[in-house]
């Protein structure tokens, strides 16, 4: 399991009173941010399953299980925010929606989104109130049936946070909370594929990640040939990224296809020629 503590992840912490108070002399200020910052992070549980029986409320009102996003073979990107957030995960979302713009796929056909409040207190009518936001900047016929805002109780909500491994932590004198902006996509039967930790995601980056986690039951040809060829995700970057050696492999059977082909034409060629040669032969004999 990898481990993405919170230093890495500070400056994205929902803490705003935190991170823009004034500078205090002495340690005091750095030892309360360390101790506000405890707890907060990602660890990763690739290709463990997620629980997905537990219960959540939809921007509609409806009890559902979580398990019924997960019955239609597609790929999920699921992500734990709130709906009151200041602002990381405003920022998270926005990067999001934007990555979806990028992408021809539409949000409900190859694909959906399932969005978790981290906060028990918020309810569906708020669900609903962001739903309609972002898809209303999304803007595309059919994403309502793809896009879904949950809220739940504590215990569920600490249940699924606990099996993505996103730790976060509520801060009492502000009333917000610390956590890290991550994106996690989960296979079809519910599995944890990729996670991506940022708050911008190129729509090319999102494709690679939904064919991945769908185990290339989506994607043309050219994107499974790319992908499996010649990217490869950069943790670092937060992003796929061309692998020379993987390039140099995929040319060389490039390469080795075109010669065979050429040898295969060159091979058919020599014969029709060499039974024009015969037919000529046998034509002038007679």
């Amino acid at each position: 399991m990898l481990r993405v503590g919170p230093t890495k992840f500070a400056l994205l912490t929902t803490s705003i009173g935190l991170l823009s108070a004034p500078l205090v002399a002495g340690p005091t200020f750095a030892d309360e941010k360390i101790d506000a910052l405890e707890g907060v992070g990602i660890t990763e549980h690739l290709d463990e399953r997620i629980p997905l029986e537990l219960t959540f409320v939809d921007e509609d009102g409806n009890v559902i299980v979580l398990g019924q996003y997960f019955n239609n073979d597609k790929p999920i990107i699921l992500t734990l925010n709130y709906y009151k957030c200041p602002m990381l995960c405003s920022l998270t979302l926005n990067g999001l929606t934007a990555g979806l713009e990028e992408m021809e796929w539409t949000l409900g056909d190859e694909f959906e989104i399932v969005t978790l409040s981290i906060n028990p207190d918020e309810k569906a009518p708020l669900a609903k109130k962001n739903q309609e936001g972002y898809l209303g900047h999304y803007d595309r016929e059919g994403a309502e049936e793809g896009w879904h805002f949950l809220t739940g109780e504590q215990k569920n909500i600490t249940k699924l946070a606990d099996a993505l491994g996103f730790g976060y932590v509520f801060d009492s004198n502000t009333g917000e909370f610390h956590h890290t902006a991550s994106i996690v996509f989960i296979t079809p039967d519910g599995r944890i594929s990729k996670y991506m930790n940022d708050v911008q995601f190129r729509g090319q980056d999102l494709r690679f990640a939904l064919i991945e986690a769908s185990e290339g039951n989506i994607g043309t040809t050219l994107d499974k040939l790319l992908l499996f060829n010649c990217f490869q995700y950069d943790p670092d970057s937060n992003s796929y990224t061309p692998v020379a050696w993987k390039l140099m492999r995929t040319g060389g059977v490039l390469m080795l296809v075109v010669l065979g082909g050429g040898l295969a034409v060159l091979g058919l060629t020599s014969s029709d020629r060499l039974k024009k040669s015969q037919n000529n032969s046998d034509g002038t004999k007679s």
